[in-house]
């Protein structure tokens, strides 16, 4: 009786070791495959849940900005104006914002133009002018309307990295602490690294001589006598994957 007991207790014995190895190595192949995502593509997104696109419409502070090809924030004072048009399902996202290293913190515009795709998903928009050659995707993941909300943009383009975007956005040009974590929070998941979102300041937010202002035309490139060409801030040069 004891030589079976021993002997069965040695079956048990192997086949938790085998059980141990084949663990480890189903861990492993998932973290090489989820290392291995395609940074090419946008990540599934889970957009907000009963969107009311007319209660999210109008003005906006930019508080948090974060872009994938931006090591360090570019931009201060962006604001966004938001409008639908209800005959083509279009929204537009009308922008002003000055570079960080403007002496004169000269006030420059854009727009951006997206269609919805599906009026059953109205907080998911994709792109719509011709220029952009590539999907720009665009997700309200949270808000409640009155106070706060969390975007984000993702774009595909042939041949390069995906270009990931974030903005958290206020109605007033400063928004709590634990409102801007409890958003942050949400935004790992998409690959999103913390690090790099900055905080973008909203205070002197005036060009410092009016007479030297310059109001740039939609979507074009904005050239500075001190700092050369400078693009749009949703038009960014891919830096880093």
């Amino acid at each position: 009786m004891t030589s079976v007991s021993v002997s069965s207790n040695s079956r048990r014995i192997h086949v938790l070791i085998v059980l141990f190895f084949i663990g480890h190595l189903i861990r492993d192949a998932d973290s090489y495959y989820k290392n291995r995502e395609d940074k090419s593509k946008c990540p599934k997104v889970k957009a907000i849940r009963n969107f009311d696109i007319s209660e999210f419409l109008g003005s906006w502070y930019i508080v948090q900005y974060y872009a994938s090809s931006e090591e360090a924030l570019a931009y201060r004072c962006m604001r966004a104006e938001l409008s639908v048009s209800t005959e083509n399902a279009e929204v537009t996202m009308n922008f002003t914002y000055s570079f960080t290293d403007d002496p004169i913190n000269e006030q420059l515009v854009g727009n951006i133009t997206w269609k919805i795709p599906s009026p059953d998903l109205p907080a998911h928009w994709v792109h719509a002018e011709d220029t952009y050659e590539g999907i720009y995707n665009t997700y309200i993941l949270d808000s409640d309307y009155k106070s706060w909300a969390l975007l984000m943009h993702c774009a595909e383009k042939s041949k390069s990295p995906r270009y990931l975007s974030s903005f958290i956005m206020s109605r007033e040009p400063e928004l709590g602490v634990n409102v801007i974590s409890y958003l942050q929070e949400k935004l790992p998941r998409y690959d999103i690294d913390l690090e790099y979102m900055f905080p973008m300041t909203q205070v002197n937010c005036t060009t410092v001589d009016p007479g030297l202002g310059l109001i740039m035309p939609p979507m074009v490139n904005a050239t500075r006598r001190r700092s050369g060409v400078r693009r749009h801030p949703l038009k960014r040069k891919h830096r880093r994957s």
